[in-house]
């Protein structure tokens, strides 16, 4: 890959029970907008924001954060930089192609359930309001 726009490590964040080589591809339901299919798959080179990912998304199962590498070319996440935030202070990106599973990190930093249950309540306002608008 030409020129990275970080050299990682990088991070995934789900509920999914995912294993060393598995494959992430685009083409699944959004964890913030269930209506819309995703055309991207993200990862970010955050633990924090990876936890975060994780722990908002739906379903009962465990959350989890899985270290991943990118197979191909990425970009930064227009959700949430250069286009509502400058710069890509949370080091997110997004990409066509797959990623690929390398490990699962165990020791990684959880919300507390209030802290959990603002970011929810932010999330909600947002779509409320119509302002969760997803650049896909």
């Amino acid at each position: 890959m030409e020129n990275p726009l970080d050299d990682g490590p990088f991070y995934h964040g789900t509920k999914a029970d995912l294993r060393v080589g598995d494959l992430l591809t685009a083409g699944f339901r959004s964890n913030y907008r269930p209506e819309i299919v995703m055309n991207h798959v993200y990862f970010t080179a955050t633990i924090n924001g990876a936890g975060l990912a994780a722990e908002l998304a739906p379903g009962d199962a465990d959350p989890r954060v899985y270290l991943v590498e990118p197979t191909g070319s990425f970009e930064d996440d227009p959700n949430v930089t250069d286009k509502k935030f400058p710069g890509n202070p949370t080091r997110s990106y997004r990409s066509t192609e797959p990623i690929r599973v390398v490990g699962e990190v165990d020791d990684w930093p959880r919300l507390s359930p209030e802290g959990l249950q603002d970011w929810r309540d932010r999330l909600a306002e947002l779509h409320a309001d119509g302002r969760a608008e997803i650049i896909n």
